[in-house]
């Protein structure tokens, strides 16, 4: 992992944990803002990063569904990203 990735990762799982604690969702953007305004690679990737986690979390929330047996309905498929 670059150290590229490893900042945007650090910083994404901080902004996943604080927007959790607050319920604020203005939190990524105004990150993203925030290192745009000095780095623009690093803004991408912090988005990237955001939406990985993101998906990541879809993810586990499914498969614990999957686990509990509970009915798992057929997920429309669509090309648009589903952040």
């Amino acid at each position: 992992m670059s150290i590229l990735d490893e900042v945007a990762d650090g910083l994404a799982k901080r902004a996943i944990e604080e927007m959790s604690r607050t319920g604020n969702e203005a939190i990524e953007a105004r990150i993203a803002q925030e290192i745009g305004a000095s780095s623009p690679t690093l803004q991408e990737a912090f988005l990237t990063a955001m939406r990985l986690r993101k998906a990541e979390a879809r993810g586990h929330e499914l498969l614990d569904k999957f686990s509990a047996g509970d009915a798992v309905p057929v997920a429309a498929i669509s090309s648009a990203p589903q952040d």
